[in-house]
């Protein structure tokens, strides 16, 4: 098992959970982060004074599925959340152990 820490811009989020509906992932986690990667941020002007804005928003998306669920997201992702500009985000994949389904007990793929 996987588990995938999606971080996208907010405004992908719809086709981002479109992915995940089509390749059958069960259960999802959403959360408002802020964050700032290569770019750094952004320089902005108000009122004539400049100031800096580097802590954009991003939406991380959690979810833990099958290794090769997986594979097939993180392609699916690739290819349609890329705009091919800085911020588009990151996928972070790490192994899973074991999941336990607190309600029946059950461990494994079963419980995800």
């Amino acid at each position: 098992m996987k588990k995938l820490e999606i971080v996208i811009k907010p405004e992908k989020l719809e086709d981002l959970k479109e992915i995940l509906d089509e390749c059958k992932a069960n259960g999802l986690m959403i959360t408002n982060i802020m964050g700032y990667g290569n770019q750094k941020g952004y320089k902005q002007l108000y009122r004539g004074a400049e100031y800096k804005v580097n802590l954009l928003p991003k939406v991380k998306v959690e979810s833990v599925v099958d290794d090769d669920i997986a594979a097939v997201i993180v392609d699916k992702v690739v290819e349609q959340i890329n705009t091919g500009n800085y911020g588009d985000g990151k996928i972070f994949i790490y192994d899973v152990e074991d999941v336990v389904r607190i309600r029946t007990g059950e461990r494994g793929t079963e419980a995800i």
